[in-house]
């Protein structure tokens, strides 16, 4: 990483989304959407976010790890996953707490939020102890955190070459099934750097399933909105041209390289989810703006891109 790289007041605003979305994540899992052990030592105290939001953010993380459980299904433990633009996510704790933890879990992202998170960790015993290989070596070097199993680095995904080093300094393996994941991460690139990106995973890992949740059908006039207020702070979403419908977004992973795509907005996987789940969470709060809920869905969407023979269909029902 070059150490004397100047970043913008734009990267210092896409920095500040991991705080908003944690935040966010932190009050839905207090509100009992989903279970969280670890949220709490990365955010300390959350105002209460309205319903939509809470239950918004329960359709991003449900709809994510459904994927999760596929692949490794598909996999099992003797894979890799690479999280993209990781910032205070949890995942790997909570997959130490089942039997589906990986063989090594990799996080990638700005390197002032992966130092803050190697931090955090350092601090915690309850995080470190799981990170922790059997003779306890956890190695911190320039904010980047490197054990037996998991690798915390920071760098610039616009810059390949950086990529390329920090995975291979974190043990990743062409030939291993990998998972990849990128959460809202994508959309804040060029449409250059982040084709680069793709094509590079496309192209590398021989077995892989990539999944994305971003934005989608921008070019109308809620999209419009969004767009405004994200750049009122600072955000512009270098990407949004991309972000139009979900169909779109799976024919780009396909002329990236990826043998198959299939892409929903939420609303569709909203309805893919099991009715159980789905009257759960819609007991947890009384919903006012159910308009606003279903905009929200319809601006959002999960595109699954695989290569291989991971899977032979990628299904929201399988």
């Amino acid at each position: 990483m070059d150490n004397i790289r100047t970043w913008t007041a734009e990267d210092e605003a896409i920095i500040g989304t991991n705080t908003d979305a944690t935040e966010c994540k932190r009050c839905a899992v207090e509100f009992g959407y989903w279970k969280d052990d670890y949220i709490t030592y990365f955010v300390k105290h959350v105002d209460r976010k309205a319903p939509e939001i809470n239950r918004g953010y329960y359709a991003r993380v449900r709809a994510i790890e459904m994927f999760i459980h596929q692949f490794l299904e598909r996999c099992g433990t003797k894979c890799q996953i690479i999280n993209l633009g990781c910032g205070f996510d949890t995942l790997f704790w909570r997959l130490k707490d089942t039997t589906q933890a990986v063989g090594n879990f990799i996080e990638l992202d700005f390197p002032a939020v992966t130092a803050k998170k190697s931090h955090i960790i350092k601090r915690n015993k309850q995080l470190l102890q799981k990170i922790a290989n059997e003779d306890g070596e956890v190695m911190i070097h320039d904010g980047d955190l490197h054990s037996d199993g998991y690798h915390l680095a920071g760098c610039d995904l616009r810059c390949l070459g950086e990529v390329r080093r920090k995975l291979a300094a974190a043990g990743a393996l062409a030939a291993a099934p990998t998972l990849l994941l990128a959460e809202c991460v994508l959309v804040y690139l060029r449409p250059d750097a982040a084709d680069a990106l793709l094509r590079y995973f496309a192209g590398e890992f021989e077995r892989c399933t990539l999944v994305v949740y971003e934005q989608c059908n921008l070019g109308d006039k809620f999209g419009e909105i969004m767009l405004r207020n994200l750049s009122a702070r600072g955000c512009l979403l270098a990407g949004s041209r991309q972000c139009g419908a979900p169909a779109e977004a799976a024919e780009r992973m396909r002329a990236l390289g990826f043998d198959c795509a299939k892409s929903w907005d939420m609303a569709a996987v909203w309805a893919a989810l099991p009715e159980d789940d789905r009257a759960r969470a819609e007991a947890l709060e009384m919903l006012d703006e159910r308009e606003l809920l279903q905009q929200l869905h319809s601006h959002y969407a999960l595109t699954v891109a695989t290569r291989g023979d991971i899977f032979a269909d990628i299904d929201l029902n399988a």
